[in-house]
């Protein structure tokens, strides 16, 4: 049986390929494809997309909590379930990030480690320059770092993947765990 992982975006979708590498999985040999939708909105058109097909495929997905609404009604209007509670959907094989996939990192490595990771890349300064301004100052450190991660082009895709380099394999974020397992 195939399996399709359904993710939000490309820094979900190399996160979880990542992940799956350090953990020893070859997904393509596996039969693993994971799809960035686009944006959460999408998991609807892509559902509906897969037709009779769909119980040929093991379905899984991770996603933002803010985009878990868009996700629930998703998978229930596809008919995989009604009243579809955060647990229901896991054992759908669909995961939730506390916020995001940067908050569940950065809880994961630590914000020293997360310091670290963007040393290596040349941009502490740019770093303690957002740190600095008025509507960041007073910020928590982690919430200075998930910005600093959202902002600047390509930058959350480029720290999706150098941050699950940098995780220990043994505090892993659950819901990047959780939908490995599942397919």
């Amino acid at each position: 049986m195939r399996s399709v992982v359904l993710v939000e975006g490309i820094s979900d979708k190399l996160a979880l390929e990542t992940l799956a590498v350090r953990r020893g999985r070859n997904l393509a040999d596996d039969g693993v494809s994971i799809v960035s939708l686009g944006g959460a909105q999408a998991i609807g058109r892509f559902l509906e997309s897969l037709g009779t097909q769909r119980r040929h495929v093991r379905l899984g997905g991770l996603c933002d909590a803010g985009e878990e609404p868009d996700f629930r009604r998703a998978l229930e209007r596809a008919g995989l379930g009604s009243d579809l509670t955060r647990g229901a959907m896991e054992q759908l094989g669909f995961f939730v990030c506390v916020a995001d996939l940067e908050d569940e990192l950065i809880r994961a490595l630590g914000t020293e480690a997360v310091e670290e990771v963007v040393a290596t890349q040349g941009e502490l300064g740019s770093f303690r320059t957002l740190q600095k301004q008025a509507s960041w100052r007073d910020r928590p450190h982690a919430e200075q770092l998930r910005r600093f991660m959202g902002s600047g082009g390509r930058r959350k895709i480029r720290y999706a993947q150098l941050l699950v380099d940098a995780l220990d394999l043994a505090l892993v974020p659950r819901p990047l765990d959780g939908v490995l397992a599942h397919v």
